[in-house]
């Protein structure tokens, strides 16, 4: 049962990355009231994050006019989600290892807060906010790096270590070094940042983001069109390979590389032909709906699931921890 939010109350959430701190506040129905985006101080260690987002909070809540009684957070990491703590993170973010973000986020908003690694968020937002079946589905997001989560009977896992759905780190795709350290995962291929640098080794031009890179294949460029193909076969194979172990049927895919969808789409559509799962069930891989949004909105989600709601019988869908 939903506890109905007075009008002058509202849900936050967070969305924060290695260069970026989003946040938004939604009312009782979800909309959106407002929203915000502020620079995100990760090399000045966890305490400035948090303050950064606390300030934000405070100002989308002054310019509403609401106060805020709770607050999600996805954040960039491996996170404990029970304790709210960041368990690892990328060598970008100083002090954030180990970082009680929710009880720091909590102490300066006054509100309690649920943290999810951001990938979760990503696809709690798509399933609550989108159009996306959350019965089973894997979310992936095509970044910096490249991420996933999995839901799978309705209820988001995370795994033992806080790391399932981590597809981005599945080896086997190339005998390329990952940003890790480890060869071959599918982050070597399919994320913003190695389509650039693929891009760059076979054409001598570096430099180049992903969406440049996109611009020159839109423009005939070959050896462009083949580094977005190679992401796409890549992103296909590890999606056939995660539909094969868990049975799944559906996945969502967002992040900043699929602004060139269109590049991508052929590839997949030509992977799923030849390497569908054992299952026959076809297998749908298809862009996000929400866009930037979906983070923070997943956030709120699952704030709003965790201390505003009391778990039904049979619930839409669950966060690990709650009974079923």
């Amino acid at each position: 049962m939903s506890i109905s939010l007075p009008t002058d109350k509202a849900v936050l959430g967070v969305d924060i990355g290695g260069t970026k701190i989003a946040a938004l506040l939604i009312d009782d129905e979800g909309t959106v009231l407002a929203r915000g985006v502020v620079p995100a101080p990760a090399a000045e260690g966890g305490r400035a994050m948090a303050s950064a987002a606390a300030s934000l909070a405070e100002r989308l809540s002054a310019q509403t006019g609401r106060s805020i009684v709770a607050a999600g957070v996805g954040a960039a990491g491996v996170v404990d989600h029970e304790t709210g703590t960041i368990r690892a993170a990328s060598e970008m973010f100083v002090d954030w290892a180990g970082f009680p973000l929710a009880d720091e986020l909590a102490e300066r908003i006054g509100a309690p807060v649920r943290v999810e690694n951001d990938v979760n968020a990503f696809l709690l937002g798509e399933i609550h906010h989108g159009d996306t079946d959350g019965a089973d589905v894997l979310g992936v997001m095509l970044g910096t790096g490249v991420g996933g989560a999995i839901v799978l009977d309705g209820r988001l896992r995370h795994g033992g270590h806080g790391s399932a759905g981590e597809i981005g780190h599945t080896p086997g795709y190339s005998d390329l070094r990952c940003t890790c350290g480890q060869i071959g995962h599918l982050e070597t291929l399919a994320s913003g940042t190695s389509i650039g640098l693929r891009y760059a080794e076979r054409s001598g031009v570096a430099g180049l983001s992903a969406r440049e890179v996109a611009d020159r294949a839109r423009a005939g460029d070959r050896i462009a069109t083949d580094v977005y193909s190679d992401a796409g076969r890549a992103l296909a194979l590890a999606c056939a390979s995660a539909a094969g172990i868990l049975d799944l049927d559906r996945v969502v895919v967002g992040g900043g590389v699929i602004h060139a969808w269109d590049l991508l789409s052929a590839a997949i559509e030509a992977t799923l032909l030849t390497d569908s799962p054992v299952s026959g069930v076809p297998l749908i891989i298809e862009p996000a709906k929400l866009g930037t949004d979906a983070v923070a909105l997943g956030a709120a989600a699952a704030a709003r699931r965790t201390f505003l709601e009391t778990v039904t019988p049979v619930p839409p869908l669950v966060l690990e921890g709650e009974t079923a």
